[in-house]
């Protein structure tokens, strides 16, 4: 017969975020929310600088970020085409909260 364990319970209902990446300035890093999916790993940006973008889901990234419009993500400008850029990171719904409750979402 297994004991039963006495301890902290788990609320599923509220998520504790522990980490939250932020964009870095130095590597030019911009949050950005993905209007519309073009396929074949493209998506438009909307970037919080205010350039809309296409977006690249780069091959490394692609089968491990599943990317649907009104997701915030991480992107990165290319350096030659400013209108272009690559999406780095997704955030989760809870990390989404934490950026609004820090001020990083207008």
């Amino acid at each position: 017969m297994r004991k039963r364990r006495e301890g902290k319970v788990n609320n599923a209902s509220t998520p504790e975020v522990t980490r939250v990446r932020t964009p870095r300035k130095e590597n030019h890093e911009v949050l950005a929310t993905v209007e519309s999916l073009l396929g074949s790993k493209r998506v438009n940006l909307q970037c919080m600088d205010g350039i809309v973008r296409m977006g690249r889901i780069p091959g490394s990234k692609k089968k491990r970020m599943w990317i649907r419009e009104g997701d915030i993500v991480i992107a990165t400008p290319w350096e030659i085409q400013d209108s272009k850029a690559d999406v780095i990171w997704k955030y989760t719904r809870p990390q989404i909260e934490w950026l609004e409750r820090k001020g990083y979402l207008k």
